[in-house]
């Protein structure tokens, strides 16, 4: 299930907040909307943002973005209900794990920990149930094992 791919990790810090600021504004370039910038933005907007929900906000932000640059949300393309909320889930827990303090120190540290790879969704998901349309459209609860949640 391991695939080996490395990640571009990111200079500065003003590059993370760059693409956060792009998808919040639909200016992003679509080119650049990769998985490291869901992450990077992700994080971006988990630590410098409280004002925003993410929870409630991130599945609108994305859909308008992905649109803004001619992309379609439908039940095979564009925005990803289930893999979202993963790694909003693990993006939430590294934060609680970290020492690290400036944003691309932490957002290069995800990307190289077992949250920023690409397959992560699948340690709680199968691979039938996650490509599934009713988990593309909205929130499934995974099938294999739940999130790994902060203690209280």
């Amino acid at each position: 299930m391991t695939t080996e791919y490395k990640p571009r990790l990111f200079g500065r810090d003003e590059d993370i907040r760059a693409i956060g600021e792009g998808l919040l504004a639909c200016t992003l370039p679509r080119e650049v909307w990769t998985h490291e910038a869901h992450l990077g933005a992700c994080l971006w907007l988990l630590s410098e943002h409280p004002e925003i929900d993410v929870d409630t906000e991130i599945g609108g932000i994305i859909r308008r973005f992905n649109e803004s640059v001619g992309g379609v949300n439908d039940d095979m393309q564009g925005y990803h209900d289930s893999i979202t909320r993963a790694y909003v889930a693990g993006v939430r827990l590294f934060l609680a794990k970290t020492a690290e303090t400036g944003l691309a120190v932490r957002v290069n540290a995800l990307l190289l920990s077992d949250m920023g790879r690409r397959e992560w969704p699948l340690r709680f998901y199968s691979r039938e149930l996650l490509f599934s349309v009713p988990a593309r459209r909205g929130f499934v609860e995974p099938d294999l094992a739940p999130f790994p949640m902060l203690k209280a």
